[in-house]
């Protein structure tokens, strides 16, 4: 199994695509994890970069909208197609809302299944806030109706819903760990989605907990056989980094943090 880190695009919309890209790049990234550029010409420059450099990408489905379920699925639907464009790794998705009845999140994942059979790319449904499995219990149903769900896991949402580190979840984590086919390596932690650093000591018990839920997905995609595993190393900008107040300065450096789980995370699961 090959495991790609790569590197999300969020928070730095701000640079030119190519200075973004080689600085990814010569960081020793992998690869990218963002949304197609509605500009034509940018998508050139990221499909063309990529192919030239042998990088990879993970291509992320956030735009589905519509006053009604019947157009959210519609949007959805066209939205995954575009995000097919590069030949990607995976999709990963934010699927649906949490408003949404569970037999309507469950139409969209049935669409989605239905896209990967006619496209052969897996779309990972992300564990975000606000979507389809913004919750331990809300995932459980939706588990138990559809076999083939799989998630991208980003646990930093679930700690943060719940206020806990899990620690009353077992049985639907070691589900959600079974079908984990990305990771959004970001820590969250009780009563937030993103700590400040993750490098810093007081930190470490959320950091932990984190590196033994990846360390488990990791080891069941090896199980199983999966040819590759995306894992984003997904620290935001402000307001998910915390700011002083009065200056807004950002507490610490975004792409600093995720240059430090990015190579944390190369040590511990792609050296021999």
């Amino acid at each position: 199994m090959q495991i790609k880190i790569l590197s999300p695009l969020w928070g730095h919309e701000h640079l030119p695509l190519k200075t973004f890209l080689d600085k990814i790049r010569i960081a020793g990234y992998d690869g990218i994890d963002t949304w197609i550029p509605a500009d034509k010409t940018h998508q050139r420059v990221l499909y063309d970069y990529l192919q030239e450099h042998q990088m990879a990408i993970v291509t992320h489905q956030h735009e589905a909208e519509g006053s009604t379920f019947k157009k959210f699925r519609e949007s959805f639907i066209k939205n995954l197609y575009q995000c097919a464009e590069p030949g990607p790794a995976l999709i990963n998705s934010h699927t649906g809302r949490d408003y949404f009845s569970i037999r309507e999140n469950l139409d969209l994942i049935n669409a989605a299944q239905e896209f990967s059979a006619k496209t052969g790319i897996t779309v990972a449904h992300e564990t975000h806030r606000g979507r389809s499995g913004y919750s331990p219990q809300m995932i459980a149903e939706l588990f138990s109706l559809q076999d083939e769900f799989a998630i991208t896991a980003d646990f930093s949402h679930w700690v943060c819903v719940t206020e806990s580190m899990l620690q009353n979840f077992g049985g639907i984590m070691d589900e959600a760990i079974k079908r984990s086919r990305h990771i959004h390596s970001r820590v969250g932690f009780e009563e937030g989605p993103q700590v400040p650093d993750p490098a810093a000591p007081e930190w470490q018990y959320a950091l932990d907990h984190f590196l033994g839920w990846w360390d488990r997905i990791v080891a069941h995609n090896k199980l199983i056989g999966t040819p590759i595993l995306p894992i984003t190393t997904e620290f935001g900008p402000q307001p998910y980094m915390p700011s002083i107040p009065f200056s807004n300065k950002p507490v610490a450096d975004q792409f600093g943090v995720n240059c430090f789980m990015k190579d944390l995370l190369r040590k511990r699961y792609c050296t021999a």
